[in-house]
């Protein structure tokens, strides 16, 4: 059974919630990646942070980033799944809420994150159809 380890990107990163977004951007270049789980002060998920959450929600709105914090931006219930869960659970949870990164926790730590190019990479090309299919159709 393929598990959600097995398919992660691991070495994922924390954006603390009290941070700006400033430096939550300068992370993102640093690391090459699109989105960053927001965690509060005792390290616990409380939200993803997108690069264009930045873009549309801080600067397009005429804030500042070095003054609007990740935790701002936090909304809604976080998704995450665990690391042994099976490939299918991942799938309906992204499915089920239309969300295209997944963080992945181990012993309530966060241990990597599950992204379209993870599915590209493990998932057939019938998986893949189905996911895109359901994930990008509209509400």
């Amino acid at each position: 059974m393929t598990t959600a380890g097995d398919i992660m990107h691991s070495g994922a990163h924390w954006i603390p919630a009290h941070e700006t977004l400033d430096r939550a951007a300068q992370l993102m270049r640093q690391l090459d990646v699109g989105a960053l789980p927001i965690s509060d002060e005792n390290e616990r998920l409380c939200g993803i942070l997108t690069d264009r959450d930045i873009v549309v929600r801080c600067v397009a709105m005429g804030h500042d980033p070095s003054q609007v914090t990740a935790g701002e931006l936090a909304q809604g219930t976080p998704r995450w799944i665990a690391a042994d869960a099976d490939v299918d659970t991942v799938l309906e949870e992204m499915r089920g809420h239309q969300i295209r990164r997944l963080p992945v926790i181990e012993n309530k730590r966060l241990v990597g994150m599950i992204s379209e190019a993870d599915l590209a990479q493990h998932l057939s090309e019938e998986q893949l159809a189905s996911w895109c299919e359901s994930v990008y159709a509209k509400s």
